[in-house]
């Protein structure tokens, strides 16, 4: 992997990554700032992504319908997404309209006006899509599952927010909330594509230099090493499909850990890609779970999902089951599969080719200018770049004896959440 990016730091403490990729007359630009739900009080959930929406409605300078309208003239791209440890703030744009994307987000980053109109217009907005998760089955799991699996840590929180704490917050917590963040110091500006870095680096600090920062005192948030006990929870509701998640506790990603992890998932579940913007994809139909639950009709699909964050997370099997199979069932052949893997090693070939899915995965999304562009920022929201640099040599030191170990680790269905989605028209206890 490439290390030819250009690292520095203006005066007012903004982070800037730089990396010259000459294939397309494109450049990608990202704003990171180092705040997500993770930062967040009880009473106020949802304020980091809350405050993403506003950023779309206007400045002192524009108007949200301003950017908008020339982003889509010059025939960009232009999005944001907060998460549990960021938010984040892009443009792709042609080389030669770079200016438009300093010139927002430079602007975005000091001279938010937050409307009191916009921002109620906003809230009902963000309630709506809050209604919608709600309403998702699936999605309602996920949220269950997740608060069981957490005691203390805000990762608990959804990122939209709790209903009660959208209807209770003000204006003013959200322009607070934005007032603490949004600063050069807690800030990163990553771009990737066409230019030359010398003339790219002095139109940035031209844009940015004379933003003030305050300095933000690093909050202490005590880290979830184990989810101490055994829990089963079941909900119910409309439609015709009964969803399995079971949850482990994960490691931190910049824990030596985290890489045996991703292989154990590919093995258990599939090769899954931590890029966003696509460039390639592989079947899970040589996966364990897959065999033992798709191919033999006890689901219709099941995949797993790890992710990079701060402080250690969770590991979530998901499963959909197949109509005429009892979920007791389904979580028994799942458990089958663990301690087959905990009892007999696993074969290197089966560790190989998990390395060599989750290398094409990660090559094949760098192909991409605005994927490469969110990576130079991204691993620096939980690690720093060198875990990015590294990624594909940390895979490739994977041992079967890693696996088992995290598996022995990790894996224990006394320190797991197994949760149940039962549609209404079949609610018998089936746990």
């Amino acid at each position: 992997m490439s290390s030819s990016v250009f690292l520095e730091k203006l005066d007012n403490g903004l982070s800037i990554f730089l990396k010259e990729i000459h294939s397309a007359p494109i450049i990608s630009c990202w704003n990171w700032y180092r705040v997500g739900s993770r930062l967040e009080k009880q009473g106020y959930t949802g304020l980091s992504h809350w405050v993403e929406h506003m950023q779309f409605k206007g400045t002192r300078k524009f108007s949200g319908a301003h950017m908008d309208r020339i982003i889509a003239r010059e025939g960009g791209l232009w999005n944001a997404f907060t998460h549990l440890d960021w938010t984040t703030y892009y443009e792709t744009l042609p080389t030669n309209k770079i200016d438009i994307a300093l010139d927002f987000e430079s602007e975005r980053m000091q001279n938010s006006t937050f409307d009191e109109n916009e921002f109620e217009s906003e809230r009902t907005v963000i309630l709506s899509e809050k209604e919608g998760k709600d309403n998702d089955p699936l999605s309602r799991l996920s949220t269950k599952v997740t608060q069981s699996s957490f005691e203390h840590h805000p990762y608990r929180n959804e990122v939209i927010g709790e209903e009660e704490d959208l209807k209770r917050i003000q204006r003013d917590d959200l322009f607070g909330h934005y007032h603490k963040y949004y600063q050069p110091s807690n800030a990163l500006v990553a771009i990737a594509g066409d230019f030359e870095t010398n003339v790219i680096f002095e139109k940035i600090r031209k844009a940015y230099e004379l933003i003030p920062s305050i300095l933000i005192q690093k909050e202490t948030i005590r880290p979830e090493h184990t989810i101490k006990s055994k829990k089963e929870i079941e909900i119910h509701g409309p439609g015709d499909t009964t969803f399995m998640q079971i949850a482990y506790r994960a490691p931190a990603a910049s824990d030596p850990d985290f890489f045996a992890y991703t292989i154990l998932d590919s093995i258990l579940t599939g090769p899954a890609s931590l890029n966003m913007f696509g460039g390639g994809g592989t079947s899970n139909k040589t996966s364990r779970l897959y065999q033992n639950l798709v191919e033999k009709e006890f689901a219709v699909s099941v995949f797993g999902g790890l992710q990079a964050t701060i402080d250690p997370h969770l590991y979530e099997i998901t499963v959909i089951i197949h109509p005429d199979k009892k979920s007791g069932v389904v979580l028994e052949r799942i458990d089958m599969e663990i301690n087959r893997l905990l009892d007999s090693r696993v074969k290197q070939k089966e560790v190989e080719k998990a390395v060599k899915q989750a290398t094409a995965l990660f090559a094949y999304g760098l192909e991409n200018i605005t994927n490469q562009a969110f990576w130079l920022g991204y691993s620096e929201m939980f690690a720093k770049y060198d875990w990015f640099i590294n990624y594909i040599n940390h895979l490739k030191t994977i041992q079967t004896e890693d696996i088992q170990r995290v598996a022995e680790k990790y894996l224990n269905p006394d320190h797991r959440v197994v949760g149940l989605y039962i549609p209404e028209k079949d609610q018998e206890v089936q746990l």
